[in-house]
């Protein structure tokens, strides 16, 4: 596939052009899309979130903790 071109808005938004996303097939595809940074490129991976595990996974390659997550809630409680 060709390379494509899409326009970046003032509110940091991308629209990914339909040939990209036709190209993914309609069963891959996703809400959402993990992001990464490599070598002045922007790589974006069709995300799974519909699994508790993949979310757990996720938190854990990040570095983010169940006590993370819990004083996490507490604060937003707190501010409610």
């Amino acid at each position: 596939m060709s390379a494509m071109r899409a326009k970046l808005t003032s509110k940091n938004q991308i629209t990914l052009p339909k040939r990209a996303l036709d190209a993914l097939g309609p069963e891959s595809l996703p809400g959402f899309f993990s992001i990464a940074v490599e070598d002045g490129r922007i790589i974006l991976t069709p995300a799974r979130t519909d699994s508790a595990d993949g979310v757990r996974r996720k938190l854990a390659e990040i570095g983010i903790t169940r006590g993370d997550v819990a004083d996490a809630v507490a604060r937003a409680r707190q501010r409610s």
